[in-house]
């Protein structure tokens, strides 16, 4: 079906259940929770805490500290695709809560389970708490390239310039 906005003009192409990848999930406990979409319009999946295996402390992120979680769930990424995880947004905003290292990449190859390691940027402990969403993912296209040496590149106006070279 083609539509008109004004001076585009573009297709709507519905997406159905064949056209979306399919992310296997395996449960590797019985108390693990799969991921789920928390709205028809969210982005990203939220993944939830099962338990932290690494600390005697098992429900807190103390401050200016870390904690790993376990999820509970390893996932088979379709082949092509890449998951990526993502800090919670009001985790961030209301608890200082972030991931350890800003983004998680989980490869079509990986068959372990998805762990997650939360950084409190604040110094009040953060209670965390089993079945908690903890971050949220995404799954995203990863074609591979070739990689080509060459002994130039195309110039563009830009050039070398680095960061802020192009203004404020």
């Amino acid at each position: 079906m083609t539509e008109d906005a004004g001076m585009f003009r573009y297709t709507k192409t519905p997406v159905g259940a064949e056209q979306r990848p399919i992310l296997k999930v395996k449960r590797l406990h019985p108390d693990a929770r799969l991921p789920t979409y928390a709205t028809d319009g969210s982005a990203c999946m939220d993944l939830y805490v099962r338990r932290s295996p690494w600390t005697d402390d098992l429900a807190a992120v103390p401050g200016f500290g870390s904690t790993r979680y376990q999820t509970g769930v390893a996932v088979e990424v379709p082949e092509g695709w890449a998951m990526l995880v993502f800090s919670r947004s009001g985790d961030g905003f209301n608890r200082h809560l972030r991931l350890s290292n800003c983004v998680g990449v989980i490869d079509s190859d990986y068959r372990g389970e998805v762990c997650v390691q939360l950084r409190n940027d604040s110094s009040v402990g953060q209670r965390v708490a089993p079945g908690d969403r903890i971050a949220q993912a995404m799954l995203v296209r990863a074609p591979r390239c070739t990689i080509l040496e060459v002994a130039g590149l195309t110039p563009t106006a830009r050039g070398e310039g680095g960061f802020g070279s192009t203004g404020r």
